[in-house]
């Protein structure tokens, strides 16, 4: 399906320009901003401690779980539960509810206060229209709502979040439905990823198959803005998205334009949703990044994409700032005292940010006391500060391929908070007595100083370990060989040893690649991950043995679930077609399985197209308040606690563990709920932010080899061409089955391979062929290649 558009005209044009845009019409050019402003949530004030009693005193015996109450409500976005969690709480306070175990709420029916009666749709109609930049979008959402509901019909409706699969349809998910239902993009309102919807079901043809609908309703938008690349006409221009499951493009009047100039990458707030489902939605850039193509303006693109922000707003900076950097003598008294110990840190050659040192001594008895020592972010960062309404914002430090995007400002994150070499510093640290077999003894948790002694790069380190010789070089053999323990043991208890690749690039001074390479990890890489491994390990532990019963104490833990049994049993059967015997049964131990697989594969061609698919039948690892055990790691209670200055779950679990160290055990489980469900909203943002600019350099690198010829690895197979990675550089490309020559090919998908519809020649998932770089579009980030040849096995 073509993207719609619109002629000239159609847009409103006939406003004066706005005096954001007037204001930075002299602003230089390759990155300007329209000013944008913060629209406010739909939610936020239109929920009332009236309404909810109303709620609960209409149906006084119905126990009502947090999400209920959120989806009677039509509450869908963060705002508007934060508001609604702060009501119960006043609610359960003042008597009028009651919350059970199970972390519910029902009606207390031996209140004896007024209950109003007053609807939310009644205090919506007499509370007053909000003016400002929004009205004419949510006029047009009123106008979609009279509209749709005169055509609504008899269907039934559900309610869900838009999951956009490619140009020609989306799925909604619901919790009010076993299966995603599937929207064609002509029936989804110009509804984007994310946003909350109300779709009316079809009846389906058949039993069995899969529910379709189309959307009546946009309930709540995740975004009013799209990146794209501005293609100009006389008067007027469209915004091309970026995002490829993008089915319209957007339409901008000339006024609306903000000087960006035909080939601009520009960042677009639409501000007219139309009606007909012919027509375009109406813009004005408010960002403009650049010529598209151009270093700067892609890597600002992506993270407009991805709403990463662009700095830090002036008010948290100066809170920052005000910070002092002076360590009292009554703070230093409160703590445990390591600034006479052995301390160093290890991390990346390039890094600032150090989170975590360790401290070794021999005590008496012969055994060694290793202390895990981390910044101490939450005595710095304070609860309800703007320094803390920031971090859980960012949830997470984003590492594209040129640049951090810190969740923390400078003077914490790379000052204050980093434990730099020979300075005083605060921490919080797990410390363990540990014996020469690597049992652990004893362990202690609190708050302590530090004073680390040397800075190590991890190539330093590593240069220690395999010389036997250098600085604390009796402290980091030993530490490298009590890991290498832990990390046995770790496998013995059902842990799965797969490797994942991580594409580093050396980049010149306008951001252009020099040259791309995997990241080797070493000996002094592992040492530091099973030292953090077994402080987060330990931490979870101690939080969840705290308090005995069903009952536990709320905590953040990072889980991870088993495998799916129906997953698990495709991929053997994928495995088995490439040689490889993986017995994934019912019963059988997954994980020895699945590192025996490891093992086979290391070093081969296939070896990650095959690890990265078994990845894939695991669960997503994530935060959750549930002690849900970590199947990958083979832990049954795990946390986040060795990286505060870069993840705010970590600063979460630091304030429960020191709040429960003194006596303090109230924590609102379904506050802690909201911000792990975030977290790990952010996390998975971040990540595709990371994977995109990758793949943007990738495409620029291998753009400089046009014409040459790879060994790669077939690594993905469709009706219209094979994936191709080139093993040298792991970059991806497709050869599309029209440009082979020799014969038509057909796509065999039960047995992944493509089948020569003459010559009978077979083309499998997994096998080794030879390809020449044909074309490299940075614009599209696409790679297309040339298959040469097959490589005989």
């Amino acid at each position: 399906m073509e993207r719609k558009r619109r002629g000239p005209g159609t847009g409103n044009e006939s406003g004066p320009r706005s005096e954001n845009t007037r204001k930075d019409k002299g602003a230089p050019r390759g990155e300007r901003s329209g000013g944008r402003r913060k629209a406010s949530s739909p939610n936020v004030g239109e929920i009332s401690r009236a309404v909810l009693l109303n709620m609960f005193s209409t149906e006084p015996g119905t126990v009502f779980t947090y999400r209920q109450i959120n989806r009677r409500l039509g509450v869908t976005n963060k705002e508007g539960r934060e508001e609604v969690s702060g009501i119960l709480k006043t609610m359960k306070k003042n008597g009028e509810v009651l919350h059970t175990q199970d972390d519910a709420y029902v009606f207390n029916q031996d209140y004896s206060g007024s209950v109003s009666t007053t609807t939310r749709g009644e205090r919506a109609s007499s509370r007053p229209e909000r003016g400002g930049e929004r009205s004419s979008s949510r006029g047009s959402r009123d106008r979609d709502r009279d509209r749709d509901s005169s055509r609504r019909g008899s269907g039934p409706t559900l309610v869900g979040k838009v999951d956009l699969a490619n140009g020609r349809h989306a799925y909604v998910i619901s919790e009010d439905s076993e299966q995603d239902v599937r929207v064609p993009v002509e029936k989804l309102m110009f509804a984007m990823a994310g946003d909350t919807v109300r779709v009316q079901l079809r009846k389906s043809r058949k039993p069995g198959d899969r529910p379709e609908g189309e959307v009546v309703e946009v309930l709540q938008r995740e975004r009013e803005e799209v990146v794209g690349r501005l293609e100009m006409s006389k008067g007027y221009g469209f915004i091309v998205p970026d995002m490829k499951r993008m089915y319209f493009d957007v339409f901008v009047g000339e006024r609306n334009l903000n000087d960006a100039q035909h080939g601009d990458k520009v960042l677009v707030r639409i501000t007219e949703w139309p009606d007909d489902p012919k027509k375009n939605p109406n813009g004005e850039v408010i960002r403009v990044f650049g010529p598209a193509g151009e270093h700067n303006a892609e890597i600002h693109a992506i993270m407009a994409e991805f709403g990463l922000p662009f700095e830090f707003p002036e008010g948290v900076e100066e809170e920052a700032n005000a910070i002092s950097d002076k360590i009292t003598k009554e703070e230093i008294a409160k703590r445990r005292d390591f600034r006479n110990i052995t301390t160093f840190t290890i991390d990346p050659a390039d890094a600032k940010d150090f989170d975590d040192a360790l401290s070794v001594q021999q005590l008496e008895n012969g055994n060694w006391e290793i202390g895990v020592h981390i910044a101490d972010v939450t005595h710095y960062v304070q609860p309800k500060s703007k320094l803390e309404k920031e971090a859980y914002r960012r949830a997470t430090s984003v590492y594209l391929v040129d640049r951090t995007i810190p969740m923390l400002p400078e003077h914490l994150s790379n000052g204050l908070c980093s434990l730099r070499p020979n300075e005083d510093k605060l921490t919080f640290s797990v410390v363990f007595e540990i014996d020469e077999s690597a049992k652990i003894h004893n362990y202690w948790i609190g708050r302590t100083v530090i004073h680390s002694d040397r800075r190590f790069a991890y190539e330093e380190a590593q240069e220690v370990i395999e010389a036997g010789a250098g600085d604390y070089a009796i402290e980091i053999l030993k530490l490298n060989e009590l890991a290498k323990k832990f990390k046995d043991i770790r496998f013995k208890n059902g842990a799965v040893n797969f490797e994942t690749i991580e594409v580093k690039f050396k980049l010149d001074e306008n951001g252009k690649p020099l040259s791309l390479y995997v990241k080797e990890r070493k000996d002094a890489h592992k040492l530091i991950e099973e030292f953090m491994l077994l402080a987060n390990k330990y931490v979870a532990e101690h939080v969840y043995k705290m308090k005995k019963g069903d009952k536990k104490l709320t905590m953040v833990y990072r889980t991870h679930g088993a495998p799916d049994p129906e997953k698990l049993q495709n991929f053997s059967l994928f495995a088995r077609k490439f040689g490889y015997k993986v017995d994934l049964e019912e019963g059988k131990d997954i994980s020895k399985e699945l590192n025996k697989l490891a093992d086979q594969t290391e070093g081969k061609p296939e070896q990650n197209v095959l690890q990265s698919l078994a990845i894939r039948t695991m669960a997503k690892a994530k935060y959750s308040t549930e002690a849900e055990g970590h199947f990958g790691l083979a832990f049954a209670h795990y946390s986040h606690f060795t990286s505060p200055i870069r993840r705010y779950p970590d600063m979460m679990a630091h304030r429960l563990i020191a709040q429960y160290t003194h006596k303090d055990f109230h924590a609102e489980k379904e506050e802690y709920d909201e911000r792990c469900l975030h977290s790990s909203d952010m996390e998975k943002r971040a990540a595709d932010a990371e994977r995109a600019s990758i793949k943007f350099k990738q495409v620029e690198f291998i753009s400089g080899f046009i014409g040459q010829q790879f060994k790669g690895i077939v690594s993905g197979l469709t009706d219209w061409g094979m994936y191709v990675e080139i093993e040298e550089n792991k970059c991806e490309g497709m050869v599309r089955l029209a440009d082979l020559q020799d014969d038509f090919y057909e796509l065999d998908s039960a047995n992944y391979r493509i089948i020569g519809q003459n010559n009978k020649k077979i083309i499998s998932f997994g096998d080794e062929v030879i390809v020449e770089v044909k074309a490299a579009n940075v614009l599209e980030r696409t790679i297309d290649l040339i298959l040469v040849d097959t490589v005989k096995k």
